[in-house]
């Protein structure tokens, strides 16, 4: 009798590596205000630092004493005024302005993920960073809007960003209302397009002002912050932080599906209307004054999410805290690490997100909201 044969090996295909378990107190509301108040103490201490560091060193105890002068109107010697602009009139409102990029960046990543229920959405999905580069690199080559003088090239890039948006709406409206497929598909179609106009404006404008606007608003950075550009970054940022944490419930809902939310007393369409308001405001206050800066807004919501839960209203706390540690840090990375010259922000969030992006995506037990 003939001895049975062996059943061919198979190789098993190899298992991802274990996700490393989450303490559950972390997805209480007592953990969500521990990690946010972390974040919180992370981004104050991170502040001094990225103040006093760059091309010209300056140590924190002189930092503080020129920030406390910047404050209550006390006097600096005649031979420290050079330093003392450096740290109040250029770095100070920079620092400030990368918190408030990276913490919108986070939250409106959040909130476009869950408008358009894709996973893969960022910020920009929905063409509003082209459309915010054709307005700059029309308004710098046209010379348009001149009356607003340093300004002018952030106005034409909010108007751009703002127009976009509006295309997309109008575009992707049908009968049955706005859905999220269409949005999606709109936006890069338009996306397209608006980056074709980008290449006939630098094509037929002569020499090469068009194309480091492009580039600029291609790359992002936050070497033209000023004081006169925070405000109205700072208040439209806030106010839609706050507007988004009001609809966390309903975020929530939304994930279900359109069906269970609409069981749950949720108006999904007028929903989808207020997020797109709220995201394309913020977006186009942010592309305006830094350019497109990617992987912020769409790897911080998942990062988030394996720490504290998909719980909105505990993602939207933690997130805006974690991107702008994160965008601070980034920051100061581009000023210091090939100074004097300085790196476009896009390049070093690429060289973040990209290994932490294909992480998770070996991550077992986290597949972006699947299984």
């Amino acid at each position: 009798m003939s001895p049975t044969p062996a059943p061919p090996l198979t190789a098993s295909p190899p298992a991802a590596p274990p996700a490393a378990p989450r303490p559950r107190w972390l997805t209480t509301p007592a953990g969500t205000a521990v990690t946010a108040a972390a974040l919180a103490l992370l981004l104050a201490a991170s502040t001094l630092p990225a103040i006093g560091l760059g091309t010209a060193l300056v140590p924190p105890a002189e930092t503080l004493r020129y920030l406390w002068a910047a404050l209550t109107g006390g006097s600096i010697a005649s031979d420290e005024v050079t330093r003392y602009q450096i740290i109040w009139n250029i770095r100070t409102p920079r620092v400030l302005l990368a918190a408030l990029v990276g913490a919108g960046l986070g939250a409106v990543g959040v909130a476009v993920q869950a408008l358009v229920r894709n996973p893969l959405a960022d910020p920009y999905i929905l063409g509003v960073s082209s459309g915010a580069s054709v307005g700059a690199v029309t308004v710098g080559v046209l010379g348009a809007l001149a009356a607003l003088g340093p300004y002018a090239v952030s106005a034409g890039a909010f108007a751009g960003a703002l127009a976009a948006t509006l295309l997309v709406h109008l575009i992707s409206r049908s009968a049955a209302g706005t859905t999220p497929l269409r949005l999606v598909l709109t936006g890069v179609a338009l996306s397209f397009g608006f980056q074709a106009i980008m290449s006939v404006i630098v094509y037929l404008v002569p020499g090469n002002e068009a194309t480091s606007t492009v580039l600029f608003w291609t790359m992002g950075g936050f070497g033209a912050a000023t004081w006169g550009s925070l405000p109205a970054v700072a208040a439209l940022v806030l106010a839609g932080l706050a507007v988004l944490h009001t609809l966390a419930r309903r975020l929530d809902a939304t994930a279900l599906g359109d069906e269970t939310a609409a069981s749950l007393g949720v108006d999904t369409e007028r929903l989808r209307r207020v997020l797109f308001l709220v995201t394309a405001l913020m977006t186009g206050a942010m592309v305006a004054v830094s350019g497109a800066i990617g992987f912020v807004g769409l790897v911080v919501p998942h990062v988030v999410r394996i720490l504290v839960g998909a719980a909105h209203r505990r993602v939207l706390t933690v997130a805006p805290l974690a991107g702008a540690v994160l965008m601070v840090w980034v920051d100061l990375a581009s000023r210091t690490v090939a100074a004097p010259r300085e790196l476009p922000l896009g390049v070093l969030t690429a060289l973040i997100g990209v290994p932490v992006f294909l992480l998770l995506m070996r991550r077992r037990g986290y597949l972006f909201g699947g299984r």
